[in-house]
């Protein structure tokens, strides 16, 4: 869907990298002590830069397209003060990009005072402005052409040398963000020592240096313990790469606001699936579509006989009762027995980010279905184990996501 925006006029570009660089500090003091203590810095801080580079835009020229429409229009005469009908021509100049498509909205220092309306599409990576005119001279259009693409990219260039600037300095930000954290957990350890105070047995050396693993795309696996009745299931490690990739898609939406303003469930849920379609071999990604009594927003299926591997729903956070609500259209009426690794993808417009993980972490308890606690797999990526409702012993892994899409 195509934002309209002032071209590079919305937002001072230094207010943006002063959002990235706040975006940089609590990326790294999300993680555990152990784990900044433990990581191969060189790893991590290339995997930051990664993260928060930006790439400069380019317009492909060679890309143009005209789309033209012809509408019917009056005018009145001011002599006769009669009305007359004449024919507008509207055209559509349209673009492929390369780069970052926030960089649209952002005005750069220096920058030349003039801007015109663009329709940014960051999905599609397409860029847009149009005009009208009411004759048919080639000349009028050319020179209407060329003077609506000046004013729609006249900074372009602009905002490049500010990405260069920010690229440049990247890992000097992320270097100094970093030492200072480390160095913070290092002074307390010390300070632990001095005082004898107990480390728990259960935590990693804080003297190795593991390094960050590579992901590893696994596939559906099939439980054989039946010889007349091989279903197949997803494993573990790819439920949990499943819920990653999910889990980064969504956070990573956090931080480009321009991603999700204005969409509602189904829009979001696409971004989501646009994730998981190309991501595993064997497996077919799609939403909407039936299972058991109704369409789910999200089904994962084992491509060579169709069987469920995994199944989520998304929903705009409505208080305690519509999540009991949800829980209870998911298990009801999308599951199966033979579904087991599912998630609920809820996204909260309003403040109050914290409280409201707080209320999912103590409603869930209240659920008759719920029977425990797993292993949570981020900040507001939460694990539990519950039952299904026509099977007591049935145990489902249900993944509980929060999303603040606040803007």
């Amino acid at each position: 869907m195509s934002k309209e925006i002032n071209a590079f006029y919305e937002i001072d570009f230094d207010q943006y990298t002063r959002h990235l660089n706040n975006n940089i500090k609590l990326e790294i003091e999300g993680k555990s002590k152990e784990y900044i203590l433990q990581v191969d810095e060189t790893e991590f801080k290339q995997y930051l830069y990664n993260e928060f580079a930006l790439e400069k835009l380019k317009i492909l020229d060679e890309t143009e397209k005209v789309i033209p429409n012809t509408r019917k229009d009056f005018e009145r005469n001011p002599r006769t003060g009669r009305s007359f009908e004449r024919d507008v021509y509207t055209f559509v100049i349209k673009y492929l990009f390369t780069g970052t498509p926030d960089l649209f909205h952002y005005k750069p220092n220096p920058v030349t005072m003039t801007t015109n309306t663009i329709y940014v599409d960051n999905i599609q990576k397409t860029v847009s402005y149009n005009f009208s005119m009411t004759n048919r001279d080639s000349d009028t259009f050319k020179k209407m052409k060329n003077e609506g693409y000046h004013n729609s990219f006249v900074n372009l260039n602009n905002v490049n040398n500010g990405v260069k600037k920010w690229n440049d300095n990247l890992l000097n930000i992320i270097s100094a963000q970093f030492d200072i954290i480390k160095q913070k957990y290092k002074d307390e350890n010390d300070f632990f020592a001095e005082i004898n105070a107990t480390i728990d047995a259960d935590t990693k050396t804080l003297f190795s240096v593991p390094t960050i693993e590579k992901i590893v795309i696994p596939l559906p696996e099939v439980e054989n313990k039946k010889k007349y009745n091989c279903y197949p299931a997803m494993s573990k490690e790819m439920y949990e790469d499943v819920l990653k990739t999910i889990y980064t898609a969504g956070t990573g939406m956090e931080r480009k606001p321009s991603l999700y303003i204005g969409k509602d469930e189904e829009e979001l849920r696409d971004l989501f699936l646009f994730h998981l379609e190309l991501r595993y071999k064997s497996v077919t990604a799609t939403g909407e579509t039936f299972n058991r009594n109704g369409k789910t927003d999200i089904l994962l299926k084992y491509s060579e006989d169709g069987s469920n591997l995994f199944v989520a729903e998304c929903k705009f956070w409505h208080g305690p009762k519509e999540f009991h609500k949800a829980i209870k259209q998911l298990f009801e009426n999308y599951l199966t027995w033979r579904d087991s690794k599912t998630a609920l993808m809820f996204f909260l417009k309003n403040k109050g980010f914290s409280e409201v993980l707080t209320k999912i972490k103590e409603e869930i308890k209240t659920n008759p279905l719920y029977i425990r606690e797993g292993n949570n797999h981020g900040e507001s990526s939460c694990s539990y184990i519950l039952s299904l409702p026509q099977d007591s012993e049935k145990e489902i892994y249900l993944e509980m996501m929060l999303f603040h899409f606040d803007k």
